[in-house]
């Protein structure tokens, strides 16, 4: 790796990736773009365990969801930076006196490092049976329903936007099993034009329903979060 300096003798700080044999253009672009990240960085220094703990803090920040009490849920959460959060904001671990406690559930479809307030399993969220073993672990419903999952890249932009749409309208659903009344659903969408029938969908079973762009969320990257509050029941 280089650094680049600038003609007037001041140094430019961001890290340039040379290419290497074997080692795909757009990998080391990737690289490039991860070492020069200030959320990654700020994730390192923080303890989180990627860069989108970041929008899940900023999501919360606006709408305030995960409040200290709160029964969250979060979808496919490897690797577990959502759980990290949730933990802190719903008072998981009880470190703030006088606060109720919360609960955090994560489920993926692999095993997940343990993260300390959090109850993780392995699960398919597809199951049938899936939101009363959710409702068994929670001991009742969930305030908050989440999920940042994204299906496998196809390198097709069409394809994969129908399949995210797909996955995240399955999440929905999976939300209206066990959501308590006046629950939230947030969850990563992509911009591409299908996302209209998951909105009419959401703005039937929940009283407020925003679209937002995330500050940690990548200016280049066609993703944005649906926030439902108020679910009807």
């Amino acid at each position: 790796m280089a650094k680049k300096t600038s003609g007037r003798g001041q140094r430019d700080l961001r890290v340039k990736v040379k290419s290497a044999r074997g080692r795909k253009l757009s990998s080391t672009l990737w690289l490039e773009r991860q070492l020069n990240d200030p959320y990654v960085k700020r994730a390192q220094a923080e303890g989180y365990r990627g860069r989108a703990a970041f929008k899940i803090l900023e999501l919360d920040d606006k709408f305030r969801f995960l409040v200290p009490g709160a029964r969250v849920v979060d979808l496919g959460c490897a690797p577990g930076g959502w759980c990290q959060v949730a933990v802190k904001r719903v008072n998981a671990l009880a470190e703030r006196s006088g606060k109720a406690v919360g609960t955090v559930l994560g489920i993926d479809l692999q095993e997940i490092e343990a993260i300390a307030g959090a109850d993780l399993h392995v699960l398919d969220f597809l199951e049938n049976d899936a939101d009363q073993k959710v409702k068994d672990w929670l001991g009742g419903q969930a305030d908050v329903v989440m999920s940042d999952m994204a299906a496998a890249s196809s390198g097709h932009k069409q394809t994969d936007h129908l399949r995210i749409m797909a996955l995240c309208e399955a999440a929905a659903y999976f939300a209206f099993d066990v959501l308590d009344p006046g629950g939230t659903f947030v969850a990563k969408v992509l911009a591409g034009g299908a996302e209209g029938d998951l909105q009419k969908l959401l703005k039937q079973k929940f009283t407020k329903v925003a679209n937002v762009k995330p500050p940690a969320s990548r200016s280049n990257s066609s993703e944005k979060f649906v926030i439902a509050q108020g679910f009807r029941g």
